[in-house]
């Protein structure tokens, strides 16, 4: 099932298997982040973290990096940029990348 996209905040959109090796855990960025049930999403494949505020989606790119993942490989970020009768979803590729 495709996760939708919050057009108004910008949101991190990570491969699973990515983040599963990275040694990261969603409680630690539940914490650091505030994060809600609503703010990790998860399905198949992709991992959507946000919307994110402030300085959150720098210091989120800034740990994904130290923690050893490659941006646009393993992560990127979506700006939250766009208008409200935009919709957009996400749907990761098993096998693809």
């Amino acid at each position: 099932m495709p996760i939708p996209l919050t057009g108004d905040q910008p949101s991190v959109c990570i491969r699973r298997e990515a983040f599963d090796r990275s040694g990261l855990t969603r409680a630690a960025m539940d914490e650091r982040f505030a994060l809600t049930a609503d703010d990790f999403r998860v399905e198949g494949d992709l991992i959507v973290v946000g919307p994110l505020y402030g300085e959150h989606v720098t210091t989120l790119v800034d740990e994904l990096e130290e923690a050893g993942l490659v941006y646009y490989e393993d992560f990127f970020e979506w700006s939250g940029n766009w208008p409200e009768w935009v919709q957009v979803w996400l749907m990761g590729v098993k096998g693809e990348g």
